[in-house]
């Protein structure tokens, strides 16, 4: 007699809720693909700043000051969220800071740089605090086994949403520069499709998914009780050994990834002279590759392991800066773009997953919120040190490309002292 296969989510789950939790990732792709990733980063550098030397540590200094923003208030968001049962109250006021800020960027001219990097780190603070709401209702949806698949599921999801808001932009863009129009011209009108679009597709999550964390009413001064929980949890680090140990090796192998999704069209026009359009052309492949690499992984490491599936990942990113490192001719960077891809779709997943998996029940959204911690100080760390290296060596991208490897070598040499199954066990306990 055959035996019936258990199901990825808890009870009480359907399948209709995570694909509304997954919209979101749906929802907030086309933020991060268009702005940070394909238009704005190099409309910035390019028209805003005019092409001068310190313009891609200028965007890379914005994104820090609202991922360092995001660092401090993180725990405090976290907390609330788990006192308050309050994720999904949080994550609208967060999307709709987000839309207003994307929406907001069709206002800076060329020279205005002081507005456009308020307006950056404005709008991403707001996303990247959203990323961590979002995140911390996945333990609430899977079984623990099945944590990296249906991550997977919302990364591959995500991606999807990126295409279809690169496409829009590509189709809009094509439109103006058939009527004459530039960057200039075609640049204000992407960011207020691209909000529309977040908007849009964010509904399913705010109409569907449920919040199904308790109220804890007679928590007191929560600003002390949010950051205190955080200092407990990295003071007893101990009692989560292998759970810190990921954090730390999620901020250098984090450092590298939002390096190349921070600067790579950056990268793409200034060292390989790409043009916008080819630019949008080549990352909405790449979304495909990423949505393929998230699903395939979410699989993989439910049966590989975490640790041996996100080890593949950090090999593959050490080929990717080496392929685009040498890279002289557009199909070469293809390659390169395309492995990035599929690695980055595999690795964001794999760490999502990972965190829940070593987190214990009653401190999910706070640990999340230290993933959160985690990845923002990459964040900084990884687009800071190619902005520098870049100002430094006056205009050297290809020496910014070659340090981001090794942040992927360190991420490698940490991720081999942790022990998975201790990790596990450790949380467990902790939950009991």
């Amino acid at each position: 007699m055959a035996t019936k296969r258990a199901s990825p989510l808890n009870p009480g789950v359907s399948k209709r809720e995570v694909w509304a939790w997954a919209m979101y990732d749906f929802a907030n792709s086309g933020y991060t693909t268009v702005v940070i990733t394909a238009v704005y980063s190099a409309y910035f550098v390019a028209v805003v700043a005019g092409k001068a030397a310190w313009a891609s540590f200028a965007w890379s200094a914005a994104l820090a000051v609202s991922y360092l923003a995001i660092l401090l208030s993180a725990p405090l968001l976290g907390a609330y969220a788990d006192l308050h049962g309050a994720k999904k109250r949080l994550l609208a006021l967060t999307t709709l800071g987000c839309v207003l800020g994307t929406a907001a960027l069709a206002l800076p001219e060329p020279g205005d740089i002081a507005l456009a990097v308020t307006l950056i780190a404005l709008s991403n603070f707001f996303f990247g605090s959203g990323e961590n709401l979002i995140a911390a209702f996945l333990p609430e949806l899977a079984r623990g086994r099945t944590l990296g698949r249906v991550s997977g599921w919302g990364w591959g999801l995500g991606y999807l949403g990126g295409i279809v808001s690169l496409g829009v932009a590509l189709a809009y863009i094509g439109y103006v520069q058939q009527a004459g129009g530039g960057a200039p011209e075609f640049v204000p009108g992407v960011m207020l499709l691209t909000a529309g679009l977040f908007t849009l597709f964010a509904l399913p999550t705010f109409l569907i998914l449920r919040e199904r964390a308790i109220h804890h009413p007679l928590q007191s001064v929560l600003t002390r009780s949010a950051y205190s929980r955080v200092i407990e949890s990295l003071s007893h680090a101990r009692q989560y050994e292998d759970l810190a140990r990921f954090l730390l090796c999620i901020v250098f192998y984090q450092a590298g990834i939002m390096t190349v999704i921070t600067l790579a069209a950056v990268y793409a026009q200034q060292t390989l002279h790409f043009s916008t359009r080819q630019t949008i052309e080549m990352i909405l492949i790449v979304n495909i590759t990423a949505a393929l690499g998230a699903l395939a992984f979410g699989y993989m490491q439910d049966k590989l392991g975490h640790k041996r599936s996100l080890a593949l990942t950090l090999i593959g990113w050490l080929v990717m800066v080496g392929l685009a490192y040498t890279a002289t001719t557009p199909g070469r960077f293809w390659l390169a773009a395309n492995i990035a891809g599929f690695c980055l779709g595999a690795s964001q997943s794999a760490g999502r997953a990972l965190v829940g998996y070593l987190s214990p029940k009653a401190h999910r959204a706070e640990f999340f919120g230290l993933w959160g911690l985690a990845v923002k100080f990459a964040s900084i760390l990884g687009p800071m040190t190619y902005g520098a290296v870049v100002w430094v060596t006056a205009g050297n991208h290809r020496m910014g490309m070659l340090l981001t490897g090794i942040y992927f070598v360190i991420g490698l040499m940490v991720l081999s002292a942790i022990d998975i199954r201790r990790g596990r066990r450790t949380a467990l306990k902790r939950q009991l």
